[in-house]
């Protein structure tokens, strides 16, 4: 277990268990801050100003970590120090600015996919500000993700009213994958279930089904560390709710595969959530595939892979 120097490249890592994910945003929503922290630098805006922001790294438990990152519109670094506890609070030397994890969604074969992206904010809109001018920034470091978000998109304020977000983007955005984009992201804070873009009529998830792929895996997310017995969650829509998951070892073994129903299908999005025991004799990458077998000849259908460390 290490921290993610601010010179060294690569995929970043969670802390091990999604539900430690989950608290980590929730956490913020009482004024508390989450716990996935790191140690980086954040890279300077090719277009306009930014705010800092964080890059993820794995945090053991009970130790403490900092975490370094420039203020975007300038050249001053500075440290906040960080504490990891059973409860995902952090403490901050430097006021109003902590940690905080963004699950932002891009698209992956044209359906919305998501991905963790550490920024600074020390409230739920603030939280949902920065959320959604990194969404505007675009995908880092997977190819295979991709955006309908128009490059010349400038991000303004998010209000937070209830569990309604009103986001302001100039110009405001037509296409429907872009919007599912803002949608997911600004709903994976726990509190916001419907989106107004600029103040227009509230929409939610449901109004993107087109866009959603047929199994959504939302908790683990993509590089996060995990550990036997880890909590699969997520959304499905299949034939008569089934659908299968594999867990693979870095080699390809199957450590562990079953089948899973979710609470609807057959033209219905339901929920799903499923634990995964495994057996290895050291850490490694791993991956989790979900898919379903096609009714009509049994093939794979509507696969997809989720990146894990498995500890």
């Amino acid at each position: 277990m290490r921290f993610l120097g601010a010179s060294e490249t690569g995929r970043a890592r969670l802390p091990a268990g999604g539900a430690g994910l989950r608290r980590a945003l929730t956490s913020l929503t009482s004024r508390g801050s989450p716990g996935p922290c790191c140690v980086a630098l954040c890279p300077a805006a090719p277009h306009r100003q930014r705010r800092p922001r964080l890059a993820i790294a794995f945090v053991p438990s009970a130790l403490a970590a900092l975490v370094v990152f420039a203020a975007c519109s300038g050249g001053d670094t500075k440290t906040v120090t960080v504490r990891e506890t059973v409860t995902r609070t952090a403490t901050s030397s430097v006021p109003g600015e902590s940690p905080a994890l963004a699950v932002l969604y891009f698209l992956k074969d044209g359906k919305v996919a998501p991905t963790p992206r550490g920024v600074v904010a020390d409230s739920e809109p603030d939280l949902a500000t920065a959320a959604v001018e990194e969404l505007v920034v675009g995908p880092e470091g997977d190819p295979e993700l991709e955006t309908a978000i128009p490059e010349a998109t400038q991000p303004g304020s998010v209000e937070i009213n209830g569990d309604l977000a009103i986001v302001q983007l100039t110009p405001e955005l037509r296409d429907r994958a872009a919007r599912a984009q803002v949608v997911y992201t600004l709903t994976a804070i726990p509190t916001v279930k419907r989106v107004s873009f600029g103040g227009g009529a509230a929409v939610g998830r449901r109004a993107f089904e087109q866009q959603t792929p047929a199994i959504l895996v939302e908790s683990p997310l993509p590089g996060e560390a995990v550990e036997s017995g880890f909590e699969v969650t997520g959304t499905a829509n299949t034939f008569e709710a089934n659908f299968n998951y594999e867990l693979k070892d870095a080699t390809g073994k199957v450590l562990r595969k079953n089948f899973v129903t979710a609470t609807s299908g057959s033209g219905t999005r339901g929920t799903f959530k499923f634990t995964v025991p495994y057996t290895i004799d050291h850490p490694q990458e791993g991956q989790l595939v979900v898919f379903e077998l096609s009714a009509e000849d049994g093939s794979r259908i509507n696969e997809s892979e989720i990146a894990l460390r498995l500890e």
